[in-house]
């Protein structure tokens, strides 16, 4: 609060007295309690409100003219994601030129789809369960750098796990890319990516939910 102080000062003969007038002071407490409190309640807010965010790795990009890896059809794992909270999975590739796979329908839960991964995946979600279980119980003293560090190389190492192709058919949520990506975090899966459906399995897809339908294969 501002302040003016007033000091009467002697009367001198007949006159009036003279009134000395001093400098403003300006009380600044309420202004210190007042910063304290905006930086306690900025410092907490920030605290509890934290980005939720998701880490995605993606792969590198190939450089100029380099073929890019062909893929293993043994470990092709297809994951596409159908309306109603649904998804639908084969092993392979969809060859028009030969008898089409079959389609297995599973949903987001622990026995559904991560069933499936975990199967195909036991032994690289072995290996990195039984590292985590061992800095837990401090067998294995490492710092957290070192432990993201570790499972990065168990990724690039696997040689065995399923590479799995993410595709998403029509009335699929934005909810139903988060679950499944989460899954592949859950699963310890080393490599994953989102590539569009084809028209093969669009023809596929359509045949396992209207299995009356006359669909004839694209080739």
């Amino acid at each position: 609060m501002a302040e003016i102080v007033q000091e009467e000062g002697h009367q001198k003969g007949k006159g009036k007295k003279k009134v000395k007038k001093h400098g403003t002071h300006i009380d600044m407490t309420p202004m210190v309690d007042l910063a304290c409190l905006l930086l306690t309640f900025f410092m907490l807010t920030t605290a509890f409100n934290k980005p939720k965010v998701m880490e995605i790795i993606l792969p590198e990009k190939p450089k100029e003219n380099e073929k890019p890896p062909e893929l293993d059809k043994s470990r092709a794992l297809n994951i596409i994601l159908v309306e109603n909270d649904k998804i639908l999975w084969y092993v392979g590739l969809a060859d028009p030129n030969k008898p089409l796979p079959v389609l297995a329908e599973v949903d987001y839960s622990k026995d559904g789809i991560r069933k499936v991964l975990l199967q195909r995946n036991k032994e690289l979600f072995a290996r990195v369960a039984n590292m985590k279980k061992d800095v837990t119980e401090g067998k294995l003293k490492i710092p957290r750098d070192s432990v993201e560090g570790r499972i990065k190389r168990f990724y690039k190492e696997d040689k065995l796990g399923p590479i799995v192709l993410i595709k998403a058919a029509d009335g699929v949520k934005y909810r139903n890319i988060v679950d499944i990506i989460d899954e592949m975090a859950i699963t310890n899966i080393a490599r994953y990516t989102l590539v569009d459906i084809n028209p093969v399995e669009k023809t596929m897809v359509q045949s396992r939910i209207n299995p009356g339908s006359s669909v004839t294969a694209i080739k």
